[in-house]
Parts: C-alpha cells; sequence; structure tokens
C-alpha cells in the first residue's frame, strides 16, 4: 500500500511558529509582507490568493500592489526600490516567471536579501551554494521539509530531483546534498535532455520531481519502493466537470499506487507547505530587520 504524504501536518508545524512569534512581538511592529504582480489574470492570482488568506490568519500584515497597465521594467525596479526602503515592509515577493521584457533577475536584485521572502534572487542563491542562506526558495524548503516530516531516506541516500530550475530543482537539490539536519544525499539532476529516465532513477531511493509534466512518474520509470516527493503542478481538463480544470502533478497516482512506497498528493501536498513557508520566511525577515532597532 503506498502511504499518502499529505503536507498539512507540516504546514500546520510552520504555522504555530509564525503564531507564536507574532503573538510575542512585543514593541516590534506586525510583519508585513508585500506581494507585487503584473495585475492580470495568471497563475499567479491564485497563488495572491492563498497569501493573502495565510497572512490574515496568522496575525500578518499584507497587501498586493499591482503594476498599472502600460508598467515596463523600469516601474517594476522603482517599486521595488522604494518597497526596500520602506521600514514597515518586511518581506516582499515578486510574480515569476515575468514575460519581456521584464528581466525577474534584475528585478529581484532591487531587493536586500533580507526583504526576498522567497530566496530567488542570485544573493540568497549563492548564500545557499554556500550554505549560509538567508532565505530558501518556498517549494523547494517545503519539499525538503515534507521529506525530513516523513523522515525519508534522503541522509546517505541517493536522491534524484527531476527538473533543474533556479527556483526550484537547483535550490533543492543544493539542500538535499547540504550537511544535515536533512542533508547529506547523492544528488541525481534529472533534466529534459537526460536519456533515459529509467535509467537515471535507477536505485534511487527518493525522488523529488518539479516539472510540470502530468504522468511522467509512473511504474515503468519509477523503482519499486521508492518514495516520491511530487512538486509538479500542471492544469489539465477535468473529466467529472466539462470545461473545467483539476491540478495534477508529475506522478501518476494510480500507476504507482502499491507500487511507490509513499506519494505526496497534488493538490494537498507541498502546495500548503509551500505558502507556510513563505509565512516563515516573512517572519525571519521581520527579525532580521527589527532586531537592530529593537536593540536600541
Amino acid at each position: 500500500m503506498t502511504v499518502r504524504l499529505e503536507g498539512k501536518p507540516v504546514a500546520e508545524a510552520l504555522d504555530r511558529a509564525t503564531i507564536q512569534a507574532v503573538e510575542q512581538r512585543g514593541s516590534r511592529p506586525v510583519p508585513t509582507l508585500v506581494s507585487v504582480h503584473r495585475g492580470v489574470d495568471s497563475p499567479f492570482r491564485f497563488y495572491l490568493k492563498r497569501q493573502a488568506k495565510a497572512a490574515t490568519a496568522l496575525g500578518i500584515g499584507f497587501r498586493d500592489e499591482a503594476l498599472a497597465p502600460g508598467d515596463g521594467p523600469a516601474e517594476l525596479g522603482a517599486r521595488l526600490r522604494a518597497l526596500d526602503r520602506d521600514q514597515t515592509v518586511h518581506g516582499v515577493l515578486v510574480e515569476h516567471p515575468l514575460p519581456e521584457p521584464f528581466d525577474f533577475l534584475d528585478a529581484i536584485e532591487e531587493l536586500r536579501p533580507e526583504k526576498d521572502v522567497d530566496g530567488v534572487g542570485p544573493r540568497n542563491l549563492g548564500r545557499l551554494a554556500a550554505q549560509r542562506p538567508v532565505h530558501v526558495p518556498a517549494v523547494a524548503q517545503a519539499a525538503f521539509d515534507i521529506a525530513k516530516h516523513y523522515r525519508l531516506p534522503v541522509d546517505g541516500a541517493r536522491v534524484a530531483v527531476v527538473g533543474r530550475s533556479e527556483t526550484v530543482g537547483r535550490p533543492l537539490a543544493l539542500l538535499l546534498a547540504g550537511r544535515p539536519p536533512g542533508g547529506n544525499a547523492t544528488v541525481t539532476i534529472v533534466h529534459s535532455k537526460s536519456p533515459d529516465l529509467k535509467g537515471c532513477l535507477e536505485h534511487v531511493e527518493t525522488i523529488f520531481s518539479c516539472v510540470g509534466h502530468p504522468g511522467l512518474l509512473h511504474r515503468g520509470v519509477v523503482p519499486r519502493g521508492a518514495h516520491v516527493v511530487d512538486v509538479g503542478v500542471s492544469s489539465v481538463p477535468d473529466p467529472a466537470r466539462p470545461g473545467a480544470v483539476r491540478g495534477v502533478g508529475d506522478a501518476d497516482p494510480e500507476s504507482l499506487d502499491g507500487w511507490a512506497a509513499s506519494l505526496t498528493p497534488v493538490p494537498g501536498g507541498v502546495g500548503p507547505v509551500t505558502v507556510a513557508e513563505l509565512m516563515t520566511s516573512t517572519v525571519r525577515a521581520w527579525r532580521l530587520l527589527t532586531a537592530p532597532a529593537e536593540a536600541a
């Protein structure tokens, strides 16, 4: 029987720590997160609603700032510089990926590492490579923390990360290969140019997939008894509701049922933990940015 690895208990533990930190803030201001986006209908809108709902429930200040129609890279840069100077704002999240002519990495460089709470800027990723991160990309940290919570084979084990994006696959591989707690794995990074997916995954004990390719992982490529943390999210037609769509992961749960040792569901696995990680990072940023003032 394949064990279902729910994200809810992991997210709830993170949220309890966040609530405690906010309740014990003393004279410090309320931690505040600002989400900057293009203000158009995109998948980010769904994530934006989840951010707002989570922040409100945890006592974190939240606002979203939409760029005006016609705003370009210069306006986005000016907006981020202003937020970086704003002492009432402790964390800033920027919608990504951004379409041309925007350059996401150039934009995020307008923020100091402490305010880049999604940990996706070059300075935060560089610090992660040096094993001294300020913030870690929320999705990568969520997958990593699920593996720790359920004690999946990582320490001293062979693991695979399917996907090499700068915001999920690569930082996740760095976390897994890093020193304990939670790391110490021998990591294989598999990507679109890797030949023979089945061969790449052979003898791997835990698989983290973050591609966004429905049905990529099935019993024909996943070793029997492996653990699968499914980070991928795609929209496919919902056969139960004509004209509607539903979210699915990279793994085929029907194929892997009774084959994989465990599997995170989509939805309900990595997603809830990702939002909780973002709020955790906001509190971390708030602590870093308000500590000098409190000491004075």
